[in-house]
C-alpha cells in the first residue's frame, strides 16, 4: 500500500510528492511559454502558393496551447510532411521548436483620402 505508515505521515508524504512533481523534473526547469491563444505566428511548412507547394513560411493563428506545445491553424491548405494535406488546416508544434516564430507585424497602406 503507498504511501507507507499511519494516516497522520500520509498527508505528510502526499504533499511531499506533490512538491517534486510541481518543482522541476530531473533538475531541468519548465520553459515558459512562448506562444498564447490568439498570436500571430510564423510557421515554416509546406503550404501552396500561387498553385504551387512550396516550403516557406507561412502565417497562422494560435488556437490552442499549452507549456510544452501549440496549435496553429491557417487560412490556406497546409501539408504533412509526407504530402498529405490536413483537413483542419491545424499543425501542432513545440513551444521551443525553430519552425514556429511570432510573425512579424505587417503594416497595410491606407489609401491616401482626396480632399474636395
Amino acid at each position: 500500500m503507498w504511501p507507507p505508515g499511519p494516516k497522520a505521515n500520509n498527508h505528510r508524504n502526499e504533499v511531499n510528492v506533490m512538491k517534486q512533481v510541481a518543482g522541476t523534473v530531473g533538475g531541468s526547469r519548465v520553459e515558459p511559454k512562448r506562444f498564447d491563444v490568439g498570436n500571430q505566428v510564423e510557421v515554416l511548412c509546406d503550404h501552396t502558393r500561387n498553385g504551387e507547394r512550396v516550403n516557406d513560411w507561412l502565417q497562422g493563428v494560435v488556437v490552442q496551447a499549452d507549456f510544452k506545445m501549440v496549435a496553429v491553424q491557417f487560412l490556406e491548405d497546409v501539408y504533412l510532411t509526407d504530402g498529405w494535406m490536413v483537413p483542419d488546416r491545424v499543425l501542432w508544434y513545440q513551444q521551443s521548436s525553430q519552425s514556429i516564430r511570432p510573425a512579424a507585424r505587417r503594416r497595410r497602406r491606407l489609401a491616401k483620402s482626396r480632399r474636395r
